[in-house]
């Protein structure tokens, strides 16, 4: 999800849910502690609940970041044990840490002596021929015992030596049973899947083997499936947008009130009509108006928006999730 879920991401996806947990693109702990921070960490205050996702292995550099984060207002850190690209793998951090538990262990420790707010972590299945179950599960107790507050596991190994990142995203096979498994063997554990999930349906279906899920590159892939979470997961009497348009309104009013290009907010809304009617028009409406500025970029929504009407069905899906290799 790096270059993907920005604050302008963020801040769309908070006026279709209130209550779902948003994660930060990953940000490393040197660009923090060494660099512009507040580049990588602001924020609206109306994208909380907000989690910040950090790529690092330094102990001191983990505990200095969530400290900042908490100081700021953060409501989680996540530490990403999962990610599969060169350059987390050369920086070590990411999935190759995978393979030394007891460095994410320190780091874990570190962080949760210095904030009061949760610690997690997110991490795959195994890596390379490290990915049997009984791995993961020697991964998991010893990160544990430092004070993990949720796992939030990818269900798919990661092969780094032999596949890119994007290919670590689908080729891999999903494992949800070894999920489960991990459940159910660390019942004391919170425990989050992650991989592979499309639709709130498909998380209803899986939520009663875990004790929650993560809804990855959906996000911008079709951010409409989050616009029915807050009544159909948490039990909220509505939800905050009735129709796409009203989301599209919003949208309007934010970069109007932003002073920013339409492009900043258009790029993770452009499949926000995925597999409608018009869908070709709203893209199109979209690229043509990508440079405008503040007022003039609400302006073509506002636009946009009237001329795609208020559509409230969702498209029927062929796939609420991918195919999977159960394994007990």
């Amino acid at each position: 999800m790096m270059d993907r879920t920005d604050r302008h991401l963020r801040w769309f996806l908070r006026q279709l849910t209130r209550e779902t947990l948003l994660y930060t693109e990953m940000v490393v702990t040197g660009a923090i502690v060494k660099g512009r921070r507040f580049d990588f960490l602001a924020y609206d205050p109306a994208e909380r609940p907000l989690a910040l996702q950090l790529g690092g292995d330094d102990p001191r550099e983990l505990a200095a970041c969530a400290k900042i984060a908490y100081e700021l207002g953060y409501d989680e850190v996540n530490i990403n044990v999962g990610c599969p690209s060169d350059k987390v793998l050369k920086g070590r951090f990411g999935a190759c840490l995978m393979a030394a538990p007891e460095v994410v262990a320190e780091g874990v420790a570190a962080m949760r002596a210095a904030v009061p707010i949760p610690i997690t972590v997110k991490h795959r299945i195994g890596i390379d021929k490290t990915d049997r179950y009984e791995d993961m599960l020697a991964f998991v107790d010893v990160v544990s015992q430092a004070g993990a507050d949720r796992f939030s596991v990818h269900a798919r190994a990661a092969w780094l030596k032999g596949l890119s990142p994007k290919e670590n995203r689908t080729i891999p096979p999903l494992r949800y049973g070894d999920v489960h498994r991990l459940k159910r063997e660390r019942p004391e554990l919170a425990i989050e899947l992650n991989g592979g999930i499309k639709t709130l349906s498909a998380a209803q279906d899986e939520l009663p083997h875990v004790d929650a899920v993560m809804i990855g590159r959906s996000a911008y892939e079709m951010p409409w499936v989050f616009a029915r979470a807050d009544t159909r997961m948490f039990g909220r009497a509505e939800d905050p947008c009735a129709t796409r348009a009203d989301a599209v309104r919003a949208a309007a009013r934010y970069v109007a009130d932003q002073g920013i290009k339409l492009h900043a907010l258009g790029r993770n809304i452009l499949e926000l009509y995925h597999g409608l009617p018009g869908a070709k028009r709203w893209k199109h409406g979209l690229a043509q108006s990508a440079n405008l500025v503040g007022l003039e970029a609400a302006r073509a929504l506002e636009r946009l928006a009237e001329d795609m009407g208020p559509v409230v069905s969702d498209p029927p899906t062929s796939s609420a999730v991918e195919p999977h290799a159960e394994q007990a």
